[in-house]
């Protein structure tokens, strides 16, 4: 251990000593970006980028256990990255579902896939299935993988189950117009059942949304860290749970 990772846990420890749990996110966001950024910082491969991103996640939910955090989002894959050349969408696409496959044989999380399952290769759409399947009695932090994801997709996927559900129960549109709120909406997205985020955290030092739960997002701080995300340390992850903490929160009030 060299110096400046002696002063870094060193640091980590003082932040975390000073952390209220009772003022913790219960579920957090997070948006991991920067992976092919380090890894030409770094002088490697897009793919060894990706690699890097994906045993970090290791990591992150290892220090929300210890924080009592209970819901983590994983954006992992965005619709739009469905687009990219088959040259980098096929390793990048394998790096999930090891990952996932990893999270699934961890025994601690219970995994659920947020995104339209459809756009995605029948081998990474039984691979998110089977992930689920595994991990739905186990008691740990629920981790939401946010693979072949889109906010304005989740969106238009809860309008259009909204509009099937009432279509097979006989509702006209004119009833329908009638009932429908927020509330109907909030019943048939991904994420259905659970707490909408508190904290969202995004690496690489973009500060935008990009899409990333446009819904669930509406009441939500952001914490925007410039380090990319393979390199992403507990110290970042504690600056943002105590920035996160300092915050005061009026939803609108």
């Amino acid at each position: 251990m060299n110096l400046r990772d002696l002063v870094y846990g060193l640091y980590a420890r003082r932040v975390e000593g000073r952390l209220d749990h009772a003022q913790v996110p219960k579920h957090i966001g997070v948006i991991l970006d920067g992976n092919r950024r380090w890894a030409k910082a770094s002088g490697g491969t897009p793919e060894q980028g990706h690699k890097a991103g994906a045993d970090k996640i290791q990591e992150l939910l290892g220090w929300c256990a210890e924080t009592d955090v209970e819901v983590v989002t994983l954006w992992m894959l965005s619709t739009d990255n469905l687009n990219r050349p088959e040259e980098q969408l096929v390793p990048l696409l394998g790096i999930i579902e090891n990952a996932v496959r990893a999270l699934a044989a961890d025994g601690r999380w219970r995994v659920h896939h947020v995104g339209t399952m459809d756009l995605l290769p029948s081998r990474t759409q039984s691979v998110l299935k089977e992930a689920q399947e595994a991990t739905r009695d186990n008691t740990g932090i629920l981790v939401n993988v946010a693979v072949g994801y889109g906010g304005r997709q989740e969106i238009a996927d809860a309008v259009r189950s909204l509009l099937l559900e009432h279509a097979e129960r006989g509702t006209s549109f004119e009833e329908l117009a009638e009932i429908v709120d927020v509330e109907h909406i909030s019943e048939h997205l991904y994420t259905r059942g659970q707490p909408d985020p508190d904290l969202v955290i995004r690496t690489s030092g973009e500060q935008r949304l990009s899409g990333f739960m446009l819904w669930q997002s509406a009441h939500s701080e952001y914490y925007f860290c410039e380090v990319h995300w393979p390199a992403f340390r507990k110290v970042d992850f504690l600056r943002a749970l105590r920035d996160y903490a300092a915050r005061h929160r009026r939803y609108g009030t």
